[in-house]
């Protein structure tokens, strides 16, 4: 038995990596737990393994009584005596015991239960090995199909790539290889439980520190990232060097390092946008690769009213609104689109209406629109002083002004009412 043992103890070591005295404890674990099975009976069993030898020595624990009513447990003092002169009664001693009785069947048993907690062990090491990696990408190959998840190989273990992880509309195949962001790794009784994505934000930022040496030593930061896994994505990026550009870092030389991105996620669009903290510069950006002419804030709502040129429209939508719909999410803005023309015909709208006011002619007109007084409303809401304050517009004339847009708000309340 302790020939065998000592083989599967240096087989282990050699071939597990488990540490030596962790190892040595779950073997002596292990067989007390047999020789308690073997024998049947109650008996306080402790087990020793030399780590050099592989000798085994097995004891009973008993306590040394005057008289002995339970003999698994207790002892004699004059038997006591005669394997230890000092003892006294009331201590506990150890009694050697032949371990030869136990023959195959403790050795067994022993085995069994060392290979169970070597599993065990081997699970908490995995565990803690792939805790350590949520939040990165490893690399995987499609193992095989579970209904509409996919079940993949990150070489020591298997993750689960589900459904609403995966790239909509790509078709996978069996050993396809790919990056994956580890998105959870949890314990359970068979090993990690491990659920990775292809659609996370965190897959982009990574593969960006993979392909940009300026992001991985963060002399470029990534700010934010919004995507449409498969179809579009836009990242805000900023320069801690006033010598980098940081777009012209991701992109690379003939825009060789975006188009490696663009090819581990199956062809989907990047949109490399240069971050400001300044909100209209960052929303122009944004709207990346259209052109923008103007951007009006209104900072309380956070609405922004976006002007492109005719021919740049349908380029800052996007195809089904994906442009706009991403620039906002990067942003944090609520943003509205319009055209050259668009706002044309709009303002000429707004001049034909404030002209209605009483002594308010087209250049009064288009002064007002200009200066965010669109409506007979925001002029009534307003007052004397913030009209004076638009070049060309007197004291008395912004008196005039604001007495008939009061006067019309009146009226017109008068006929929702009647």
């Amino acid at each position: 038995m302790e020939g065998e043992l000592i083989g599967v103890f240096e087989q282990i070591e050699r071939e597990k990596g488990i540490p030596k005295k962790e190892l040595l404890e779950m073997i002596e674990s292990a067989l007390t737990s047999a020789f308690r099975k073997h024998s049947g009976k109650k008996q306080k069993f402790e087990a020793h393994v030399d780590p050099e030898s592989g000798v085994i020595t097995a004891y009973v624990r008993k306590k040394v009584v005057s008289k002995v009513e339970n003999p698994y447990i207790q002892i004699t003092k004059k038997e006591a005596l005669k394997l230890d002169p000092a003892v006294k009664v009331g201590d506990e001693i150890k009694i050697k015991v032949e371990t030869k009785e136990f023959g195959r069947i403790a050795a067994q048993t022993a085995k069994q239960v060392i290979v169970q907690r070597i599993r065990e062990t081997e699970r908490e090491n995995l565990f803690k090995e792939f805790k350590e990696k949520e939040g990165t990408a490893m690399n995987a190959v499609v193992q095989r199909f579970a209904r509409k998840n996919i079940i993949v190989d990150l070489g020591k273990v298997e993750a689960t790539l589900p459904e609403w992880e995966q790239i909509r509309d790509h078709k996978y195949e069996l050993f396809e290889r790919f990056k994956v962001y580890i998105l959870k790794v949890e314990q359970s009784p068979r090993g990690p439980k491990i659920t990775v994505s292809r659609t996370h934000p965190g897959l982009v930022k990574r593969l960006y520190e993979l392909e940009v040496p300026e992001v991985n030593d963060h002399t470029v930061e990534i700010k934010q990232i919004v995507r449409e896994p498969g179809y579009r994505c836009k990242v805000a990026v900023l320069s801690n060097n006033e010598k980098v550009d940081p777009v012209g870092a991701c992109v690379g030389v003939k825009g060789s390092r975006v188009q490696a991105i663009i090819n581990e996620l199956n062809g989907e669009r990047m949109d490399l946008i240069a971050y400001s903290s300044e909100p209209a510069t960052y929303v122009a950006s944004s709207l990346s690769p259209a052109k923008v002419l103007n951007v009006s804030m209104e900072k309380e709502k956070k609405n922004a009213l976006v002007v492109v040129a005719d021919d740049q429209l349908s380029l800052a939508i996007g195809k089904a609104g994906q442009n706009v719909r991403l620039a906002a999410r990067l942003t944090g803005w609520h943003i509205d689109i319009k055209s050259e023309s668009q706002m044309k015909k709009a303002k000429e709208v707004v001049v034909s209406d404030l002209t209605k006011l009483s002594g308010v002619g087209k250049v009064t007109a288009k002064l007002l629109s200009d200066n965010g007084f669109t409506t007979m409303e925001k002029i009534a809401s307003s007052s004397v002083s913030e009209l004076t304050k638009i070049s060309g517009i007197g004291p008395k004339f912004a008196e005039k002004i604001y007495s008939a847009a009061k006067k019309e708000g009146k009226a017109n309340e008068g006929k929702r009412t009647g």
